[in-house]
């Protein structure tokens, strides 16, 4: 597993003192999107970046509206 992704799933654990509770897989998913995100702002230009934001908003807003 890559270095990265191991300290990300290392802050979704739940715990009670020594004891692992249980895994925020959503929390983990959030994390991962915002590293990507930020990968994406140092490596793209502005124009790109802000096109790829407004496909982020659109697929995390309808998925957001479809819960309710």
């Amino acid at each position: 597993m890559n270095q990265r992704i191991r300290e990300l799933h290392g802050q979704c654990k739940v715990c009670d003192k020594d004891t692992v509770l249980y895994f925020d897989y959503e929390k983990f998913a959030k994390l991962i999107i915002q590293d990507c995100i930020e990968i994406n702002k140092q490596e793209l230009s502005f124009t790109a970046f802000e096109r790829l934001m407004n496909k982020y908003h659109d697929l995390l807003l309808n998925e957001n509206q479809n819960k309710d």
